[in-house]
């Protein structure tokens, strides 16, 4: 039997393109002899569609599409995700099911049981989980149709009580188990991704098809993947970041677009998914350019490199604000960068708008010395530019703020903070260091001078990033221990113990105090698998310091 596995790009609401795509992929399939063509988890609404799933009239427009699709399976069988409506009174209104298409109509149902309640996942707000499964006869085999987590923890302390797979291979001679899923993108989901596929293998020794969707909604960052295990245990993968319409075929094993398993250096990997994820933000809303504030720091370098390559250097605007702390070679090696790339900018200095409102502010102002909030109101100054320019021009302003700064609140709600997407807020200062690195290994693309020289926010004299924060090691080091990996703070005194205490509480009570900030921002592309957003949802006025 012949499999083709559908690796698309689906659009959230959109209906026709979803329908369209599907149809023509299945027309292709069965144009090179496919006996199934498979298609992601909930691939007819888009994933995640989350609250549009209260809205019975969304998911009657998936149910009336999937009919259509279904009309187009003459001579081949199709396996498509939508949402259903649960028929059983008790428990959700839906279910979140694999359609099985053949002979012009839809020939049965599949509803994952394993629904994912954890970090971006959501799914027991909107779906009932399947109490049963049951195995599937496609052209005389019979088939495990799983559903993304349903294939998930397999081990022997697992905490569910019945698993799907199980309880197939329990009912049924299993000739080979399908997974549609929408499993997004980190910098370690491969690996676990691979592991969970391989597992499957290890455990009922028979072919496994996964098949995985690629784009980006939103914050969230799907990489495509897709995999077979072959009946003797070899692993070929499909491409990532890309769409593609794979075809292996089970009895001569032979393969069609796939690759050779082979390691993805971890940067190229984030490089991947957040190129993709600018690329569809502006795609899907319908906008075509960018513009963000160049300050000659290695953050607004590194994501103006990243939007000229995602988007074309004639759809990217940087602005150029020097006050009177920017030091020279800031504003050089920010037009040094504008003539590599050959983006369009504006040079607007803001000392002349930064004293009028001084001198509006005299009264509130007087009798203090200089501080914050003379250099927030620089910032601020920075962000209504931005947004004018952005607003005249109708173009999505880029947030260029890290992930540490964020973390730990270094940076000016209304000012810094401001924009459309946040590029790389899911990315720790000291991989932006990487990534800049990597940007330039076919080239220079970011002066020199930008990722050597001290960080600093250049808001007053011989202002340094040093001042107030410790060395970019010693503070992912922490971060990452405390918001990936949760760890509480006398773990990580145990864990580093190269690190002082005093600095450790003082970074965890920045990142807890600065709660209110991070609420403010906008969307960040997830890149990692605790990014701050959907999957991290903390309170903003608890005490606990971790």
């Amino acid at each position: 039997m012949k499999f083709a596995l559908a690796q698309l790009n689906f659009h959230i609401g959109n209906f026709t393109e979803n329908r369209n795509k599907i149809i023509e992929n299945i027309k292709k399939a069965k144009g090179e002899g496919a006996d199934v063509v498979l298609f992601p988890e909930l691939a007819i609404s888009g994933y995640p569609a989350r609250d549009f799933l209260d809205f019975d009239h969304f998911v009657q427009c998936c149910l009336g599409e999937m009919e259509t699709i279904a009309k187009e399976c003459i001579g081949i069988t199709a396996i498509v995700g939508g949402p259903d409506f649960n028929k059983d009174s008790r428990g959700k209104d839906l279910k979140n099911s694999a359609f099985v298409l053949a002979d012009g109509k839809i020939q049965s149902k599949h509803q994952k049981m394993l629904l994912p309640n954890y970090d971006v996942f959501d799914e027991y707000r909107y779906f009932e989980p399947s109490k049963s499964v049951y195995p599937t006869e496609i052209n005389g085999e019979t088939w495990a149709i799983t559903i993304c987590e349903d294939i998930w923890d397999l081990k022997p302390d697992s905490q569910y009580a019945i698993h799907p797979l199980e309880e197939l291979f329990r009912k049924s001679k299993i000739m080979g188990v399908i997974n549609i899923a929408s499993s997004p993108f980190s910098d370690v989901q491969r690996e676990e991704r691979l592991e969970t596929v391989k597992a499957v293998y290890d455990q009922y020794k028979v072919p496994v098809i996964y098949v995985n969707q690629v784009g980006a909604q939103t914050e969230l960052i799907f990489d495509g993947g897709s995999c077979v295990i072959n009946e003797n245990g070899k692993l070929i993968e499909g491409p990532y970041f890309k769409e593609q319409l794979l075809f292996w075929e089970n009895k001569s094993d032979r393969f069609s677009n796939f690759e050779e398993e082979k390691q993805i250096e971890r940067i190229e990997r984030i490089h991947q998914g957040l190129l993709l994820g600018i690329k569809d933000y502006f795609r899907k809303l319908g906008f075509k350019s960018a513009i963000l504030g160049l300050s000659g720091g290695i953050d607004s370098a590194v994501t103006l490199a990243l939007a000229v390559e995602a988007l074309g250097k004639e759809n990217v605007t940087a602005v150029l604000m020097p006050s009177e702390f920017s030091s020279d070679h800031s504003v050089s090696d920010s037009e040094e960068m504008v003539n590599i790339l050959g983006c369009n900018s504006y040079k607007l200095p803001i000392k002349e708008g930064y004293h009028a409102l001084l001198g509006t502010l005299k009264e509130p102002f007087s009798e203090t010395d200089f501080g914050l909030a003379e250099e927030n109101l620089q910032a601020r100054i920075r962000g209504v530019l931005l947004m004018a320019i952005s607003n005249k021009q109708g173009q999505i302003l880029l947030n260029t703020s890290n992930k540490s700064e964020i973390a730990v609140g270094f940076g000016t709600l209304y000012g810094d903070m401001c924009g459309g997407i946040s590029v790389i807020g899911d990315v720790y200062k000291t991989d932006v260091y990487r990534l800049a690195r990597h940007l330039n290994k076919n080239g220079v693309v970011i002066p020199e001078n930008i990722i050597t020289k001290a960080p600093s926010a250049e808001l007053r004299p011989d202002q340094l990033d040093s001042d107030r924060l410790p060395d970019y090691d010693t503070l992912d080091s922490i971060l990452k221990l405390y918001i990936e990996e949760t760890q509480d703070i006398n773990a990580i005194i145990r864990a580093l113990t190269e690190t002082d205490e005093a600095t450790i509480r003082k970074t965890l009570k920045l990142v807890n105090i600065n709660e209110y900030k991070r609420h403010q921002t906008p969307p960040i592309l997830r890149v990692t698998k605790k990014a701050f957003g959907q999957g991290r949802r903390m309170p903003i006025v608890a005490k606990y310091l971790g």
